[in-house]
């Protein structure tokens, strides 16, 4: 028996002049889940969302969302898709109820039913006490919230969001991840394209990883931790030099092949660990012998994040430490 997908696309292909944006993009998302899309910058993330909800055609491959063919159906796509980009697309001198009753009309829902609609997003989103407020004076996530309300108001089968909480506090942040597990434990199949590694850890039943317009490895987080093996770390004297970072950086380096992470403002150096022999007691007695202040290590099962920097170093990556910025 054939298996129907939600979003389904077979070698895609999108050039910008001489930038090959994606090259041979194949997904396959099963109804009902939510799919995190990561990449590094310039990966072919976005240039996918805008290829597969038909605001830009492809240049070679096929794809189909919600059982339509992006090429052929463009209209049927639209008809069953809801789109949040990166960037709030409200009227700022509107009201949060006007907003959602002009999209209503866009969308051809009129009268009392966009009415209704409008105001049960609006309870649903909790921003019914500031309905009738101008966008002006809402905070940046209860936009984000507006935005998303917006992109609900036909009930879609599919919904892409494009970096939904870039920007957005921790609490707004919780609030449109409770709003995407509702979705899809109602049945909205999500792709969730996100630069938040928490998020995707979090959300996502399903991770493909784009890099250079391909979809270069998938799985679920789960899955994903495990290709990777365990994760070393130490955390440095308070006092620690740059000598000190460096010398635990070539201990890791030496113990695990990989390359190490060193992250200044927690005074940590990790690197990935695929040696299953590897053990903590020979961490700490190298680290010992090579003069390394160390006041505590650890050996653990890698976080998301550090998959993604493992996965996206690439093969030939040479072996020096990396710095991580501060999230």
């Amino acid at each position: 028996m054939k298996t129907t997908y939600a979003v389904l696309s077979e070698g895609l292909e999108k050039r910008f002049g001489e930038v090959h944006a994606l090259r041979g993009l194949d997904l396959a998302v099963a109804p009902g889940t939510v799919c995190g899309v990561l990449g590094p910058n310039g990966a072919g993330k976005t240039t996918a969302v805008r290829v597969l909800t038909t605001l830009s055609r492809p240049d070679g491959g096929s794809a189909t969302v919600a059982g339509h063919d992006i090429a052929k159906e463009p209209a049927a796509v639209r008809a069953a898709i809801g789109v949040a980009g990166q960037n709030a697309s409200v009227d700022s001198e509107l009201t949060g109820r006007e907003n959602l009753r002009l999209f209503a009309k866009l969308l051809r829902l009129r009268g009392a039913a966009g009415r209704a609609r409008a105001d049960e997003l609006l309870e649903r989103f909790e921003l019914d006490q500031a309905a009738d407020r101008a966008a002006r004076t809402y905070s940046g996530g209860m936009r984000r919230r507006l935005d998303l309300a917006s992109s609900l108001l036909t009930r879609p089968r599919v919904l892409f969001l494009d970096e939904p909480t870039t920007g957005l506090d921790p609490r707004s942040r919780g609030q449109i991840w409770t709003a995407v597990r509702e979705l899809a434990a109602e049945g909205t199949t999500v792709l969730l394209t996100t630069q938040y590694l928490e998020e995707a850890d979090q959300l996502a039943d399903d991770i493909v990883l784009i890099d250079h317009g391909r979809a270069a490895h998938r799985g679920t987080p789960a899955e994903l931790k495990s290709r990777i093996g365990s994760y070393a770390e130490v955390t440095v004297a308070e006092d620690a030099t740059e000598a000190v970072f460096l010398a635990a950086a070539g201990v890791l380096d030496q113990l695990t092949g990989a390359l190490p992470v060193i992250d200044r403002e927690r005074r940590a150096v990790g690197a990935v660990a695929t040696d299953a022999t590897l053990t903590l007691p020979r961490i700490v007695r190298e680290l010992d012998t090579a003069g390394v202040p160390v006041i505590d290590a650890s050996l653990r099962p890698p976080t998301l994040d550090e998959v993604f920097l493992r996965l996206t170093a690439g093969a030939d990556a040479p072996h020096r430490a990396t710095e991580r910025s501060a999230a």
